[in-house]
């Protein structure tokens, strides 16, 4: 543990007058991340059906992003990326999501440093409310990465049925269609008993992770089926959570920040509509989700940007955003791979940080495909869902790889690697080193029941 004793050491005593005068300088942070939740899925994002006037609300009132990428295309290591910033092979990922692939009981590293041991380490309250599912094993429970208040279901909502606060069973069996409710009640209540002194609040729903099953007061209120009703739910519960902080004269002193941990799942109504693949994918519809982020005052209100962000971009961005010298924190492993991209989010600057972002196939800890600007490779054929037969591969050769340009061909259809060879080749290489980079640096090991 010894990245959180020094996060721990950092700390700096307030008590009294001072927590006021810390907090008028300090903003409020709430990170709301919806399960699977489609790139389209949003009325603000352009579904026909789904009427979500809150979360549209929230965009009007900031900046809405249209090239925000999840941390992995699964759910374990999307959320291992968002809390620590970094690719999540760095945190022992290797496949699948805990209790899929990987044991129920596997976990990240207590010796991770969260964005919660972060801002805790500077002063704010900090708090989950949902879904946790990095880990069951006590020293990767959510108390023990950073979390001063803990309510939360440690896995997805289709693997168990119960609720914790800190290391303790708090309710069981809990009622899948009374998730949301419960999670952003949970929220509240920490944020009137927090509204003081600077908080940090991650709300990371189950909605609309499968099974489907809305809530009885919300059954059939959707144009769009069960599952249309769990997402306006969701819009709703958001709508409470920003009316609580208008109550509390929140709002400008408030972040608050919408995204989804991965792209829809197969066989769900969800969307990634224009692009194409879903969860689990490298694809863009299985990386590509909403994200919007507000702060009235510091964010300009009503914009648009397609730059490339990811969520490992959260933890420098919000610190940033915060004052916090997140740099001072990150001492030792694992290396931090998000960039602050604040001056982008405000308006500030005209080089946005990020030019490039490698992407994950869930069934692998290799990264399977790369973005620089406009240009996409995919290192190899495999697990793609491209459904492109390989000339190379029925030769023996080594699977070729599959060159798009996505400002051209936003569905990844058409492979222009044969026109582009030197484009090609520059992408390739340059994707091969970060991955040598990746599978030759330390990492910390996923927690199991025998270590």
């Amino acid at each position: 543990m010894i990245i959180r004793h020094l996060a721990a050491i950092s700390l700096s005593l307030s008590t009294g007058s001072l927590v006021h005068a810390e907090h008028a300088t300090k903003p409020n942070v709430i990170l709301i991340m919806a399960d699977d939740l489609g790139y389209r899925d949003l009325s603000s994002y352009g579904h026909p059906l789904i009427r979500t006037p809150h979360l549209d609300k929230l965009a009007q009132g900031g900046m809405k992003l249209t090239n925000f990428h999840a941390g992995a295309s699964i759910c374990t290591p999307s959320r291992m990326a968002l809390l620590t910033g970094a690719y999540p092979v760095r945190l022992g990922w290797t496949q699948g999501v805990a209790g899929y692939l990987m044991g129920p009981r596997d976990g990240m590293s207590g010796d991770a440093l969260t964005i919660a041991d972060i801002f805790k380490a500077e002063g704010y309250t900090t708090a989950i409310s949902g879904k946790w599912h990095i880990g069951r094993m006590p020293e990767s429970r959510p108390n023990r990465q950073g979390f001063d208040s803990t309510y939360y279901i440690p896995m997805s909502n289709n693997q168990i049925d119960e609720i914790w606060r800190d290391d303790e069973i708090v309710l069981k069996p809990a009622k899948n269609p009374l998730y949301t409710e419960a999670f952003t009640e949970e929220a509240m209540r920490f944020i009137r008993e927090n509204h003081e002194k600077p908080f940090f609040l991650y709300l990371p729903h189950t909605a609309p992770h499968f099974p489907v099953e809305p809530h009885p007061e919300w059954k059939g209120k959707s144009e769009f089926g069960k599952y249309g009703d769990v997402v306006e739910e969701m819009d709703f519960r958001t709508g409470e959570l920003i009316a609580l902080l208008e109550e509390l004269d929140l709002t400008g002193n408030t972040i608050v920040m919408f995204i989804s941990d991965n792209g829809p799942q197969s066989g769900q109504k969800a969307s990634a509509h224009p692009f194409r693949g879903m969860k689990w994918s490298p694809l863009e519809g299985g990386t590509r989700v909403p994200g919007i982020i507000s702060w009235p005052g510091k964010i300009p209100a009503g914009q648009t940007s397609d730059a490339l962000i990811s969520a490992i971009d959260l933890l420098p961005t919000l610190s940033r955003a915060a004052g916090i010298d997140w740099k001072s924190h990150s001492k030792g492993t694992p290396v931090i791979d998000g960039v602050d991209v604040w001056i982008t989010l405000t308006g500030k600057g005209k080089n946005h940080p990020r030019s490039e972002l490698l992407h994950w196939h869930g069934k692998h800890a290799k990264p399977q495909a790369f973005t620089s600007g406009d240009w996409k490779i995919f290192f190899d054929r495999h697990d793609t869902m491209l459904d492109l037969e390989d000339p190379e591969e029925k030769g023996g050769k080594k699977p070729a790889p599959f060159l798009v340009n996505l400002k051209n061909d936003i569905n990844e259809n058409n492979d222009v690697s044969v026109k582009f060879p030197e484009k090609t080749q520059e992408l390739y290489q340059r994707g091969m080193a970060l991955i040598k980079e990746l599978e030759t640096s330390e990492t910390l090991k996923i927690v199991t029941p025998e270590s």
